[in-house]
């Protein structure tokens, strides 16, 4: 299951209380104070590790406490500090402060750290308050509140290369044949109904990470199909691959299609639009003589790269021009 919003509450562990205390000692006024201060709560901070790709940690449970922290005691003991609580998240993870609707941290790396909620300061025992005239004080401070907060959590895919494209234009057999990854493929729109990262591995141990998406349709960026939800997560791709079908199910214009979704990109937003990107004619076993593909190019008037991703056809050097353009490699045309 894939999760990537989640609204939760999270509040640091309260500081435990001063004590007031007092040893039996032959002279000293009572005894002498020796109440001990309370232990200061934990805080509560969010991680990124590498073992998380999902925000279903948070689906089912919408509380996050740090510990408290432990009462002060008799002969001058101090309470033992709580716990800090320290949330894994995946990288690409922003947290926003829900009630102020403000960005705290935008976590885009493995082994970020960040403190959302500060645990309260433990109290002061009796002794801290004695003085040369006060020699036997019974005051003393109660822990501080641990910090709290409602929090919104949003999860932006980081990938080298997002596959951009209509339905059934053969995103999920293309990151098939390229990866490890095994999405759903079926002769039906709308088979992908989110994200699949897949590692693109090339010889001499290169990799660059690949996603997926679900395809997009005209009016995706104001909520049609399914696409809409998901075209946050190729925001942070380096390049976009825009699959063209060059013989659609439907019988629709694969020009027509391709400005559609250049449209839809624009209207989500400027990072998108303006992202490099690789066009992709796919199915060209499909035009044996290559007339369809020539169609597009002169249509399209820029350079399209020929692949079959049913046979395999183009595979490779689609992928190797990927990698170089990833690297920043690619040649100046």
């Amino acid at each position: 299951m894939f999760v990537d919003e989640a609204e939760i509450h999270v509040k640091a562990g309260d500081g435990g209380n001063g004590c007031v205390s007092f040893r039996r000692e032959k002279f000293v006024p009572k005894g002498g104070p020796d109440g001990g201060d309370g232990g200061d709560g934990g805080s509560v901070y969010f991680e990124t590790r590498a073992d998380k790709d999902t925000l279903l940690d948070f689906a089912g449970k919408h509380h996050w406490k740090a510990e408290v922290g432990k009462p002060g005691e008799g002969s001058g003991r101090s309470g033992a500090a709580g716990r800090d609580l320290v949330i894994p998240v995946p990288a690409g993870t922003l947290i926003y402060d829900k009630d102020l609707d403000l960005l705290i941290k935008d976590l885009n790396e493995v082994g970020m750290k960040v403190l959302v909620c500060k645990g309260g300061k433990g109290g002061k025992g009796n002794k801290a308050f004695a003085t040369s005239t006060h020699q036997a004080p019974r005051e003393f401070e109660p822990g501080g509140a641990g910090q709290e907060r409602n929090l919104r959590l949003e999860l932006k895919l980081i990938a080298d290369v997002g596959l951009v494209g209509m339905p059934n234009a053969g995103k999920s057999t293309l990151l098939s044949r390229t990866s490890a990854a095994r999405p759903k493929i079926a002769p039906y729109p709308f088979t992908t109904l989110e994200p699949v990262l897949g590692i693109v591995e090339l010889p001499g141990f290169r990799r660059f990470l690949m996603a997926d998406i679900p395809g997009l349709i005209e009016g995706a960026s104001q909520g049609a199909g399914l696409g809409h939800d998901f075209l946050k997560h190729i925001e942070r791709t380096r390049i976009l691959v825009h699959i063209l079908d060059v013989m659609p199910l439907d019988g629709s214009d694969p020009v027509a299609n391709y400005h559609a979704i250049r449209r839809e990109l624009a209207q989500h937003g400027t990072v998108l639009a303006e992202k490099d990107e690789v066009v992709v004619a796919n199915k060209t076993d499909l035009d044996p003589d290559g007339a369809r593909l020539r169609d597009l190019q002169d249509r399209l008037d820029r350079k399209i790269v020929p692949i079959s991703a049913a046979t395999g056809q183009g595979i490779r050097e689609l992928s190797e021009l990927l990698w170089r353009k990833v690297r920043g490699q690619e040649e100046q045309e």
